[in-house]
């Protein structure tokens, strides 16, 4: 299947999800006007042959009304709000489609780049389809690089890396592996079995970032957020436990969340500035405390 296909795919799909319902002659006409379209009017046809594969593909599912003019519209709207995987699949391709449609828009639509690491994605992706293990020679930012032996579990992109987790055979724990630290990868004939019991969202539920800690439990950690950056912070949540507890006259606001004291917490909340401030737990004050007063010690 080309990508041009697929392509077409998701503009149909994409146009029911913003228009809410169509009928099929203005489905038509939206489509001789794109940039996939070519000036041609779709064929209904072919609109029933996409339909069709939407739905394999996607598992969505896009039905007709005919007691309301036989207007076309999908049956669960916020199927991409269950699915993450279906949801960043969709955005890419309908990105693509946007840039197709902008032609000479290279220049003009920037991404974030993720320097390294992604050539080992389908590497990656095929040892967890076939449940194999994976030999990585890893490379640390300090000291040698040494040979694991790692069943991959799941994978997670943040902070701009790509990063596996799953079963160490060296040291028998859950690990993860960050790929632009991969000097080679090999995948082996060792099969493995992922646990019933996992389940990556739950590993992560907790820990804000990468870093997860066995011995941490998750504490009640209230902030309080000034200005601007409470409207920032609504719209982009620390996590997904976020809570607004309190707003006082457009001047601030308080979020409490229940998640583990980690490194990766507190670099989130310095990098807010003087917006931020903890409230509790004492113990995350005192490791916000001292890393601003290592900074400051850093421009004596």
């Amino acid at each position: 299947m080309g990508s041009k296909t697929i392509n077409r795919y998701v503009w149909l799909l994409d146009i029911l999800l913003q228009k809410k319902k169509l009928t099929f002659e203005e489905i038509s006409g939206l489509w001789e006007r794109s940039c996939l379209g070519d000036g041609n009017p779709l064929p209904l046809r072919t609109f029933h042959q996409h339909k069709s594969a939407i739905e394999e593909m996607f598992g969505v599912e896009i039905k007709c009304n005919p007691s309301d003019g036989y207007h076309y519209y999908i049956s669960d709207p916020d199927i991409f709000k269950k699915d993450r995987t279906k949801h960043w699949l969709f955005n890419s391709f309908a990105l693509s489609n946007l840039i197709i449609a902008g032609h000479n828009m290279e220049d003009r639509i920037l991404f974030e780049d993720i320097p390294h690491g992604t050539e080992y994605l389908q590497t990656v992706i095929e040892a967890m389809q076939q449940n194999k293990v994976l030999e990585i020679d890893y490379q640390p930012f300090s000291g040698d690089h040494n040979i694991y032996h790692l069943a991959p579990y799941a994978m997670k992109v943040y902070n701009r890396r790509w990063y596996i987790l799953g079963k160490l055979s060296e040291s028998g724990g859950i690990r993860n592996i960050a790929l632009d630290r991969l000097v080679d990868m090999q995948i082996t004939d060792v099969s493995f079995k992922v646990p019933k019991s996992f389940n990556a969202e739950k590993y992560y539920a907790n820990s804000v970032g990468i870093f997860v800690n066995d011995d941490l439990k998750p504490q009640t950690v209230r902030i309080k957020v000034y200005g601007r950056t409470v409207e920032y912070v609504r719209s982009l949540p620390l996590h997904k436990s976020q809570e607004e507890v309190l707003t006082k006259n457009g001047e601030y606001s308080e979020f409490k969340y229940k998640v583990c004291l980690t490194p990766e917490l507190t670099t989130q909340l310095l990098a807010m500035g003087e917006n931020v401030e903890v409230l509790e737990p004492q113990e995350l004050k005192e490791s916000m405390r001292e890393r601003i007063k290592n900074m400051i010690n850093l421009y004596r």
